[in-house]
């Protein structure tokens, strides 16, 4: 009898246990239907098609994005021959450098942002002083701490290494023989003296080879599209109600984290639909760096795209001026603009430290920590609050963000220098 009442307890104790872990799997995978929207909207599958670039008509064209891998990879295009594109953007580090300020022919005052899943941004760079890829290719090939270069140089270089492959796409290549080999708006004297001694026609024809140059780049750089991680795959069979396969690619710390993400941690404020950033703009008080000049970011760069020479309603684009949206409707003056910079995309970025505009932090732990405490901004006010959240909470929000780590969704044959 006392066996059979043991065996009895033992079944009932059992049976708690099996209600127990049932209940904890039940919660990792329940979702209020507000928070399934959120999941769903920052799953992958809801990354739209790539949209149009009305200021780029070779934005699709398979040939410019084969010449565009090819110059994206060629250092022969800096004064020094030895920059490249991809000397910031190396694809073996998700097509950003690892390194705090990005290094080509000096060192610049921001680090290289990953341009994985860039076809989709309004803006570029930190504090959105383009507004298409096209022109955002050309900004560092004229910088002198970057190529370093200017344009007869690089219509030279096109004329020499790609001449067939251009005219292809662009129609006959003008007579440059006579043209300086260094000659620009650029920083360098002797090239800005050779650019203002040539003609208005001369100028412009070496200025659409430029600006071709950037459009085929652009067509190569739309190809790079971030892939499906753990936390995608989690989503899908959470959309399925697949219970059993979702409590099996995410662990309770990386759904506690989620739940911190969506929640009470408020990172979707920024960090939000598929590509995990809107594409806007804040001012979230990162700290300044020493020695390096002030930088007021979306207020400068403003300015500077709507006089850009290049931007959408120039006569370089291929856009009609009802397209340009954006560039329309933006307003400069505003100083709440100070200071405020551009978020990342989240995907990845486990592996994409360090973080922040110059780097100012090197871990995702720093990061975490910031926002955590809220410090007062060096300028401009600060988007803030303190989240006052615990250190085991905060380590469960960086255990997500590693969830959001994958191989991109692209074609191995564009991931290196074309033989």
């Amino acid at each position: 009898m006392k066996t059979a009442r043991k065996i009895s307890t033992l079944l009932i104790l059992i049976g708690f246990a099996a209600i127990a872990t049932a209940c904890t799997a039940f919660d990792q995978t329940h979702w209020s239907d507000e928070e399934l929207t959120t999941l769903r909207s920052l799953w992958i599958g809801s990354l739209p098609p790539l949209p149009a670039d009305p200021s780029n008509k070779y934005a699709d064209d398979g040939r410019a994005a084969v010449l565009g891998q090819k110059l994206f990879f060629d250092t022969r295009f800096s004064s020094n021959a030895k920059v490249a594109c991809a000397t910031c953007h190396l694809p073996d580090k998700l097509f950003q450098d690892g390194i705090h300020l990005s290094h080509g022919i000096g060192t610049t005052n921001r680090r290289a942002m990953t341009i994985v899943g860039t076809a989709y941004a309004p803006w570029y760079f930190w504090d959105g002083r383009k507004d298409s890829q096209w022109s955002q290719a050309l900004g560092p090939m004229e910088s002198a701490v970057e190529h370093g270069g200017n344009r007869t140089l690089y219509a030279h270089l096109i004329a020499e290494n790609y001449s067939q492959e251009y005219a292809a796409l662009f129609g006959s290549l003008p007579d440059l023989s006579d043209l300086p080999i260094n000659a620009g708006p650029v920083a360098d004297p002797e090239s800005a003296a050779n650019w203002q001694a040539m003609s208005a026609a001369d100028r412009d024809a070496v200025t659409r080879i430029y600006v071709n140059m950037g459009k085929s780049i652009a067509a190569y750089e739309r190809l790079l599209i971030p892939g499906k991680s753990r936390f995608d795959k989690y989503v899908e069979a959470i959309i399925n109600h697949d219970n059993q396969s979702a409590n099996a690619i995410l662990n309770a710390d990386e759904i506690a984290g989620l739940k911190l993400f969506i929640g009470d941690a408020h990172c979707t404020n920024c960090h939000n639909g598929p590509l995990f950033t809107n594409n806007d703009f804040h001012n979230t008080g990162i700290p300044v760096t020493k020695d390096l000049p002030e930088d007021v970011g979306r207020f400068k760069g403003a300015h500077q795209v709507l006089a850009d020479e290049f931007n959408c309603l120039s006569i370089y684009s291929d856009a009609q001026p009802e397209q340009c949206a954006e560039l329309n409707f933006l307003v400069a003056e505003n100083n709440h603009l100070i200071r405020q910079f551009k978020p990342p995309s989240l995907r990845n970025v486990a592996e994409r430290g360090p973080y922040m505009h110059a780097g100012q932090f090197a871990t995702l732990e720093e990061v975490l920590h910031h926002y955590n405490t809220a410090p007062e901004a060096p300028a401009g006010h600060s988007e803030l609050e303190p989240l006052n959240l615990s250190e085991s909470q905060l380590g469960q929000i960086i255990a997500f963000l590693k969830t959001l780590s994958a191989p991109l969704n692209v074609d191995q044959k564009w991931l290196s220098q074309p033989k």
